[in-house]
């Protein structure tokens, strides 16, 4: 999939989203433009979503909400988060997002 990649000398899942804040519900739907659409029920204003973000990927994925950070566009809706983890964090991401 074009939306993450497992860096192993780091240990990291990364992955590109695109995040729909002020959704009904939080929940994955889909591939958005090369990035994992997830939809957001908390507003942007005052990083309600990031927040919401790291909460959803941390109870989804069974990690802790400390190995979940995001790393570029914080103020934007493209986001790439990092989830530090093995590399079995990858096939089930993808199996959670289908």
């Amino acid at each position: 999939m074009g939306w993450h990649h497992y860096d192993p000398d780091r240990r990291r899942l990364i992955l590109t989203t695109h995040v729909q804040p002020g959704a009904r519900r939080t929940e994955i739907t889909g591939e958005h433009g090369g990035a994992l659409k997830i939809k957001i029920a908390a507003p942007a204003a005052e990083q309600k979503a990031n927040a919401a973000l790291i909460e959803f990927l941390h109870n989804l994925l069974g990690v802790a909400k400390s190995a979940v950070a995001i790393r570029h566009g914080a103020k934007s809706r493209r986001k790439v988060v990092e989830i530090a983890g093995g590399p079995d964090l990858a096939a089930r991401l993808e199996k959670l997002s289908r």
